[in-house]
C-alpha cells in the first residue's frame, strides 16, 4: 500500500501549492479507515521533497507536538508538553499553532501544519476559525490541513459557521479498482471484504479480519464519532441499531419494524434520528422512493444500504466460501456493493433513490435534474424479472434503464469500475 496513492494526494498537493487557489484550510474528512492520514503523509512527503517544510501532529499522540525534528529548540517550551491526550484543549491547540506560525514566517516557502484527529479537541472549530482569521489579517504564510475520523457532518456539528474558510476534501470508502491495484483484490473479495485498506492484509485470517472490523471500525465509530460528538440519549439502543442495520441492507424497512427488533425501549422517531446519525457516520445510506418529487423521496419508507459491504459480512457470521454458497445472502451483498459504489461516488446535485410501486420495483435510481437512470441488479438472490425496469421506463419516459449483472447485463466489475455520474452521461 505504501506505493499506492489515491487521487486525493494530487488534489491535496494542488490545494497547498497552487497560488491561484484562494487560501483555505483543507479539511480531509470521511469514514474511519478510509486512509486519510496516509493521504496526508504522502502529500507532505512530496511537499518536503520540493522544499516545502511541514508537520503532521496527531492530537492523540503524547509526543508529536514536541518532536525536535519538527520544532527547532528555539521554539520548544515545556508549557506545550501535555503527555495526556485527554488534556489537549484549545490552549494546547493555540500553542501548537503559534509554533507553526513561527516556522511559517521564517521558512522561504512558508509552512504546512496538519492536525490529525482534530475532533478530540473540545470546541476546536471556533478556535481554528479565530486562529485562521488572524493569519489572514497578518498575511502569515501558514497553510493548514485538518483531519477528522468522522465525516464532516459529525465533525463540525451545527453550532459553528465555518463557511468560506474550509476546502473540504471528502475521502470515501475505497473502490474496486483501488483495492485491486493496492491489494490485488478480485471482484468477489471486494464484495465480501469491502473497501477497508487497513483490514485488507488480514483477509486470509478471517478471525483477525472480523476483530479488526469490530474493534478498529465499528467500535470507534460508535464511541468516538457518534456518542462523543453528538447527543445520544440511549447509547445502548444506538449500539443495537448499529449492529442490526447491516443485516437489512438492500431492504425497504419502516422505523416501526426496526423498533420491534430492538431489545431496549424506543420509538420510531428515535430510531429515525439514530439512522440519520449512522448515515452521517458513513455506515449506511437511507434511500427514498423516487417519484420525480423530492417530497416523496423524503417521506417514504427508506431502503437501507451499507456503504461498505465489509460491515455487512463481518457481522453475518459467514465465511467467504459460505457467503458465496448462499445465493440469497450473496445476492444481497452484491446488490449492496452496487448501491454503496453509487452512493460513494456521487457528486453534488446527483441523487440516489430506489423506485417501488407494487408489485414493481427498481433497485436504484440515479437522477440529476432531468436526467434519470433506473438500475436493476441481477445477482441471483431473487427470482424477479426485469419487468420493473419496463414499467419504470413507461412511467418516466425520459429515463434510461440499465441492467447490472446477469445474462445480458453490464458485468458487475465493469459497473463498479466507473463513478456513478459517468452512467448519467449517456442520458439525453
Amino acid at each position: 500500500m505504501a506505493l499506492f496513492e489515491r487521487p486525493h494526494v494530487d488534489s491535496l498537493v494542488h490545494f497547498l501549492t497552487d497560488d491561484t487557489v484562494p487560501p483555505r484550510i483543507v479539511a480531509l474528512t470521511g469514514p474511519r479507515q478510509s486512509g486519510k492520514t496516509t493521504i496526508v503523509r504522502q502529500a507532505l512527503r512530496r511537499l518536503r521533497a520540493s522544499g516545502h517544510p511541514s508537520a503532521l501532529i496527531a492530537v492523540d499522540d503524547p509526543l508529536g507536538a514536541t518532536d525536535p525534528a519538527v520544532w527547532p529548540p528555539s521554539v520548544q517550551s515545556e508549557t506545550t508538553v501535555v503527555p495526556d491526550p485527554r488534556l489537549r484543549n484549545v490552549t494546547w491547540l493555540t500553542r501548537v499553532w503559534n509554533r507553526a506560525r513561527y516556522r511559517a514566517w521564517r521558512e522561504e516557502r512558508g509552512f504546512v501544519l496538519a492536525l490529525d484527529e482534530i475532533q478530540d479537541i473540545p470546541r476546536w472549530s471556533g478556535a481554528v476559525k479565530g486562529l485562521w482569521d488572524r493569519d489572514r489579517q497578518t498575511g502569515c504564510p501558514l497553510k493548514v490541513i485538518i483531519l477528522g475520523s468522522a465525516p464532516w457532518a459529525l465533525l463540525t456539528g451545527t453550532g459553528e459557521s465555518l463557511a468560506g474558510r474550509f476546502m473540504p476534501l471528502d475521502v470515501g470508502h475505497w473502490s474496486l479498482p483501488e483495492m485491486a491495484q493496492a491489494f490485488d483484490f478480485d471482484l468477489e473479495e471486494y464484495v465480501f471484504f469491502g473497501g477497508y485498506p487497513g483490514a485488507a492484509p488480514l483477509r486470509r485470517n478471517l478471525v483477525a479480519w472480523r476483530r479488526y472490523v469490530a474493534y478498529s471500525i465499528i467500535a470507534p465509530v460508535f464511541g468516538r464519532d457518534i456518542v462523543a460528538l453528538t447527543r445520544v440519549d440511549k447509547p445502548a439502543l444506538m449500539r443495537q441499531l448499529m449492529d442490526l442495520v447491516p443485516a437489512y441492507s438492500g431492504q425497504i424497512v419502516t422505523y416501526n419494524h426496526l423498533v420491534g427488533r430492538l431489545r431496549d425501549a424506543g420509538n420510531a422517531a428515535t430510531v429515525g434520528h439514530y439512522l440519520d446519525l449512522l448515515s452521517d457516520a458513513g455506515i449506511v445510506a437511507q434511500l427514498g422512493n423516487y417519484s420525480g418529487s423530492a417530497v416523496r423521496r423524503t417521506g417514504s419508507s427508506p431502503k437501507l444500504n451499507v456503504l461498505n459491504t465489509g460491515l455487512m459480512t463481518a457481522l453475518s457470521g459467514y465465511s467467504f466460501d459460505e457467503a458465496r454458497a448462499d445465493r440469497t445472502f450473496w445476492g444481497r451483498v452484491v446488490e449492496s456493493a452496487v448501491g454503496a459504489h453509487i452512493h460513494n461516488t456521487l457528486e453534488p446535485g446527483v441523487l440516489l433513490s430506489y423506485w417501488r410501486d407494487d408489485p414493481h420495483e427498481v433497485d436504484f435510481v440515479i437522477s440529476q435534474g432531468p436526467r434519470v437512470i433506473g438500475i436493476e441488479v441481477k445477482s441471483g438472490w431473487r427470482a424477479r424479472s426485469t419487468r420493473g425496469l419496463t414499467v419504470f421506463k413507461e412511467r418516466f419516459r425520459r429515463a434510461r434503464t440499465l441492467l447490472v449483472g446477469g445474462r445480458g447485463g453490464i458485468p458487475v466489475s465493469e459497473f463498479l469500475g466507473l463513478p456513478a455520474p459517468d452512467w448519467l452521461e449517456e442520458v439525453p
